[in-house]
């Protein structure tokens, strides 16, 4: 009935949400106390896996977070580790051994304790399926060990980077997986974490629902009874859900969010879009010609109008990208140097024209250009459906660049199937995020670093685009192994200015971090007044730093001592 309902919302009010107006009536909240509605996948129906160590994208939220946890949470904003599964951690002598001090009284949601064990156990099963090694730490680590409650990660060489990748691996139970045939392929219906919420309470294809952990070592700090996720197969089911008052929490893009969404109910809603999000690219895939060349890739950003598409697809939400690619994130890293000496994200359509036909990349008499043997330059698009903001920035992408000789044709895939093109290669142009990281170092690395190029048909965690540059690994290999901020800013400069010479993909804009909230039933959301996290749901395990801070409304405010 709850779906019928939100069916016949859609049916009526639709219309109205598409054009910006507010007139449809709020649907009523839901009545069950302590359930708290999330909107963060979007989805047509819901696959039943919550296995924590495939690929990202595979496995359902909050699999990475609130149904297993890591060792440490970093928290984004106030730039900082939070102990979780760990209370401490340590750097060793030459930064050549990380030391971990495993929580004490912790239990996986069948009651079992967890130990140390399970912590060498996990990533002792990421040695032994690479596949699930996405972030390749066991190209630097020797070995794992434990000694009591003390966890040791001895490294091949330094490597200061790593405390990001182990820290925030999500651990599983040794007593569970050691039985599993193969972990790669392998669902986990039913879980059994460390997390809040461990209970499939239900599991259907257009909603599931997770209960909360018996065992859970922070019990006291949840207050949500229950997390509820209806299936949204677009941004827009998800929005009128939203402003219809179904949902709680959401993670997805919302137009004219203050008209359609704040003023409907201005002491409920309310959201906070910081832009310290990834950066969206347009990935090309250097391995096809005419994108393994960087003056090729830097006139097709040329061509591109990021004004427009900044206000048309994503409603003034963010800015245009400059050539160093960074976020609002790493601006403190930012070089102001290569920004105004590198103008190719600028929008000018006549160099780019120019930049292609001395390429002698020629106009055929249909205006699109041809290659050395006279092929057109005919090229697919992949975005994913649903997402609409993505889906306008692809078509303002491809009609610029129609403008120069270039067909780029917008194709959408449901999420699983694009995410698949993407991380295997098998694409010529795509609209996708880069990796985040805590310093520029893990940005620039999976855009340019030979060690995450993985061949065409092999899953790759990043370097979706399949580039390398020589010259960066040289960098990324000193950066590895010093720890002294004034050093790393000097080589994140360089970085920045060999990214803005090769161009190996295209920024578009920073993406802003989507949160929305609705506090008609929960409060203790940060909000840029309250910054203590990300309000995004998408930020897992960042998230759990908010669903331990919520609260039933009228009831007191949750400390802000989660972790310690």
């Amino acid at each position: 009935m709850k779906r019928l309902g939100t069916l016949l919302v859609l049916v009526t009010c639709g219309a109205l949400l598409l054009s910006h107006l507010t007139g449809c009536k709020r649907q009523r909240p839901s009545a069950r106390p302590g359930v708290l509605t999330v909107s963060v996948e979007q989805q047509a129906s819901w696959v039943r896996n919550f296995n924590p160590l495939v690929a990202a994208g595979g496995a359902r939220w909050p699999t990475l977070g609130g149904v297993y946890e890591p060792l440490l949470i970093f928290n984004s904003v106030q730039d900082r580790y939070e102990p979780w599964l760990a209370t401490e951690h340590r750097w060793g002598a030459d930064n050549r051994a990380l030391h971990f001090e495993v929580r004490d009284g912790v239990q996986w949601s069948d009651g079992k304790p967890f130990s140390a064990q399970d912590v060498v156990y996990t990533f002792e099963l990421l040695k032994e399926h690479p596949a699930m090694d996405t972030g390749g730490v066991w190209s630097h680590l020797s070995k794992v060990s434990a000694q009591g409650s003390t966890v040791t990660f001895d490294f091949k060489h330094p490597f200061v980077p790593a405390l990001q990748a182990i820290a925030q691996q999500v651990i599983v139970p040794k007593h569970v997986w050691s039985k599993v045939e193969n972990p790669v392929a392998f669902a986990n219906e039913d879980p059994v974490g460390t997390g809040a919420f461990t209970q499939i309470l239900t599991f259907q294809n257009q909603i599931y629902e997770l209960g909360r952990n018996p065992h859970y070592w922070q019990k006291d700090r949840v207050s949500v009874e229950v997390l509820r996720f209806p299936a949204f197969p677009s941004n827009d089911q998800a929005n009128l859900a939203l402003v219809s008052g179904e949902v709680d929490w959401a993670g997805n893009f919302v137009p004219a969010i203050d008209r359609i969404f704040v003023d409907r109910d201005p002491e409920n809603h309310g959201y906070w879009f910081p832009l310290m999000g990834s950066t969206v690219f347009l990935y090309p895939n250097t391995t096809k010609a005419p994108f393994d060349k960087p003056e090729i890739r830097k006139a097709l950003s040329m061509a591109i109008d990021r004004k427009q598409m900044v206000k048309v697809a994503m409603y003034n939400y963010t800015e245009p990208a400059d050539a160093t690619g960074l976020s609002q994130t790493f601006d403190a890293w930012r070089d102001e140097r290569v920004t105004k000496a590198n103008q190719w994200t600028a929008h000018n359509p006549d160099q780019a024209n120019a930049i292609l036909d001395k390429a002698g990349l020629t106009k055929g008499p249909d205006g699109i250009r041809r290659d050395a043997k006279g092929k057109p330059l005919t090229f697919e698009l992949i975005v994913v459906s649903g997402w609409s903001d993505w889906v306008r920035a692809a078509q303002i992408t491809a009609r610029n660049l129609s403008e120069v000789g270039i067909d780029a044709r917008v194709k959408t895939y449901d999420f699983g199937a694009w995410f698949n093109k993407l991380q295997t290669g098998q694409f010529e142009l795509a609209i996708s995020w880069s990796v985040e990281g805590q310093t520029p170092y893990d940005f620039y690395r999976w855009l340019m670093s030979s060690k995450t190029v993985k061949p065409i048909g092999e899953t790759s965690g990043g370097n979706w685009h399949r580039f390398a540059e020589p010259r960066a690994d040289e960098i990324f290999s000193t950066f590895e192994v010093t720890s002294d901020r004034k050093k790393q800013q000097e080589l994140a400069n360089q970085l920045q200015a060999l990214f803005a010479a090769q161009a190996p993909a295209i920024p578009l804009f920073p993406n802003p971090s989507w949160g929305a909230y609705n506090t008609a039933r929960f409060k203790g959301f940060p909000t840029d007044q309250n910054p203590y996290a990300q309000l995004s749901p998408n930020k897992l395990p960042e998230s759990m730093l908010v669903l331990t801070r919520l609260r039933p409304r009228g009831a007191p405010d949750q400390p802000a001592t989660a972790g310690r």
